[in-house]
């Protein structure tokens, strides 16, 4: 079981929450039977706290709330803000999340004292304006982690990072709370919360769409089983990038072989036109940290950068 919670603070809006009504655990509510707030809650119960309300709306929303929530009841979003006696968790689509919290507000539904957190990377604490306004404390929680919201997932959270936006006088229990999650506070503050999400993006999401892409392209060339080739190759790739930094570029882009990029483009064009600008935006990008990291010298760049802005009378024939 988890060490206890701190004693929460005064509230900075309604009422002052003496801390004696703070229990050792919390009494949870989750909106949203997503796969972040379905994963959430399963393991905030298995930190001992009380998991008593859940949101669940469609067939696959209910299927794993059963599934990781089991015995949890299903509620109105309304009636899960009120039995949060101490915590509810909004997991909700970004765009979602501003009339969720300001339905709950207007509704009368939030609690002087009571934490109101949601899980979204893109949004911090203004979007939970109407539910301070209520008295509630707000609180930013977003898991940096994909998920697919099977059992799997819980076995991921150990030791990832959660973006952490919050009051200075709520960090205390913020911090517990990513501590009975197993993971590891980095707070962001509310202006950053953009450029935040925007990296976590990038980095994620795009890579989705590469893999694929490349995938895609090795099939295009006859290769069957294309996972099997790309499998060590983009793990040594991910493994060296993080430890190395720029210092991991290897390829054509790095040494300036514009003859062969060229190539590549050709093929593309020919097989592939989808991919040609996904192709050419990634390797000027590529080509600029490369020349900013000292991997390739401007000298050694002109001929490759001629052939990325498309002067292919720039490569020597």
């Amino acid at each position: 079981m988890s060490a206890p919670l701190r004693p929460r603070p005064a509230a900075p809006h309604g009422p002052a929450v003496p801390p004696a009504a703070t229990p050792r655990l919390l009494t949870v509510g989750v909106v949203g039977s997503g796969r972040v707030g379905t994963v959430l809650g399963a393991a905030l119960a298995a930190a001992g706290h009380r998991v008593v309300a859940v949101t669940a709306g469609s067939g696959a929303s209910r299927a794993r709330a059963a599934l990781l929530l089991p015995g949890v009841p299903r509620r109105s979003t309304a009636a899960v803000a009120r039995a949060a006696a101490d915590l509810l968790l909004v997991a909700v689509p970004d765009d979602a999340l501003a009339g969720v919290v300001a339905a709950l507000a207007d509704g009368g539904a939030l609690r002087p004292g009571q934490v109101v957190a949601h899980t979204s990377g893109a949004h911090g604490l203004a979007v939970l304006a109407p539910a301070a306004a209520a008295g509630a404390r707000p609180l930013a929680l977003h898991p940096a982690m994909t998920f697919t919201g099977t059992p799997d997932d819980l076995a991921r959270l150990a030791g990832i990072s959660y973006g952490v936006t919050a009051p200075a006088e709520l960090r205390p229990l913020a911090a517990r709370l990513v501590a009975d999650l197993g993971g590891v506070p980095e707070w962001v503050g509310e202006a950053d919360r953009p450029l935040y999400h925007a990296a976590l993006a990038h980095g994620a999401n795009h890579l989705v769409t590469l893999v694929n892409e490349a995938a895609d392209r090795l099939r295009d060339a006859g290769v069957t089983q294309p996972e099997k080739v790309l499998a060590p190759l983009l793990r040594a790739a991910l493994e060296n990038a993080l430890r190395l930094g720029d210092d991991a570029l290897t390829g054509p882009v790095s040494r300036g072989d514009a003859g062969t990029v060229e190539r590549h483009l050709a093929r593309l064009a020919a097989t592939a036109p989808e991919s040609v600008a996904p192709y050419l935006a990634l390797a000027r990008r590529t080509a600029d940290r490369a020349i900013a990291a000292g991997r390739l010298r401007p000298v050694d760049a002109e001929s490759l950068l001629g052939v990325l802005a498309g002067d292919r009378r720039q490569v020597a024939a």
